[in-house]
């Protein structure tokens, strides 16, 4: 009877030890969505890519991934400005060491650089959501990663399209780029804030100097991976907003008229 109790209790303990769908687990599944619009010149656009090839090659972005509960992550990249572009996109890559990091990256690195008009942060959400519900591996998190230096001022409202985004389990959290003033009475990284991320420990990082991307980028990965947010550059979201989030609509003369007569100017 022992034996057999020995037995049983060794097979109940491999049985919780091993789950069945460990094989596809990962602890993030993660989407940088990279803002490329025409309010950032060449030389911004490509010292932000640059900054993104260097994080993923950094050792304290590999280290974050060893430090998971399974010690590996699925990342995805795609850049967007008025429309995100397709084009842009280096699809879903397991990285487990720096070999996998290193591939994902040399495959950003050889992309050209170029921008394009407009901000659709709402755009870069959905295509954003739809990616992860395309990922083959299951994230313990679902997180979109989202660049920009701009308020949402094409395509839909985006504080509705981060709300569906948030109801699905999908955290977001923003990269604030404030080199440039954006004129709007309410600063970029207060508007994303209040306006863009979400999800359970959700947070921005502002970026005020060129030189400052690279650094910014490698920190706000590794705390994605890790979960760590003990920095004091990091904005979390306010349960009352201060931020006009149409504030980039009314910026766009006859915008409101046009494509949302319901709402109140």
């Amino acid at each position: 009877m022992i034996t057999t109790l020995a037995i049983l209790l060794s097979l109940s303990g491999g049985i919780a030890a091993t789950p069945a769908a460990s094989d596809n687990q990962v602890d993030v599944a993660l989407v940088l969505a990279v803002d490329m619009s025409g309010s950032m010149d060449i030389e911004e656009a490509q010292v932000q890519r640059l900054g993104y090839v260097e994080a993923l090659r950094h050792p304290d972005f590999i280290n974050a991934v060893k430090g998971g509960l399974t010690g590996r992550i699925t990342i995805s990249y795609f850049e967007w400005a008025g429309s995100v572009n397709e084009t842009s996109v280096v699809d879903w890559h397991l990285i487990e060491d720096a070999d996998d990091a290193g591939v994902f990256a040399d495959q950003l690195a050889s992309r050209p650089v170029f921008t394009r008009r407009g901000t659709s942060i709402s755009n870069a959400i959905f295509f954003g959501s739809k990616l992860l519900a395309a990922n083959p591996y299951q994230g313990m998190r679902r997180v979109i990663d989202v660049s920009g230096d701009g308020p949402n001022n094409l395509g839909p409202p985006v504080d509705p399209a981060r709300n569906t985004a948030v109801a699905d389990g999908i955290i977001i959290n923003g990269l604030a780029i404030l080199i440039r003033p954006s004129g709007s009475a309410v600063a970029l990284d207060r508007y994303y804030a209040d306006c863009v991320i979400g999800g359970p420990g959700s947070f921005v990082l502002p970026v005020h100097k060129p030189e400052d991307f690279s650094v910014a980028i490698r920190q706000k990965l590794v705390m994605e991976v890790s979960r760590r947010q003990q920095m004091k550059r990091v904005i979390p979201a306010q349960a009352t907003p201060a931020s006009d989030c149409m504030i980039g609509e009314k910026l766009r003369p006859g915008f409101l008229d046009r494509v949302y007569p319901e709402l109140e100017k």
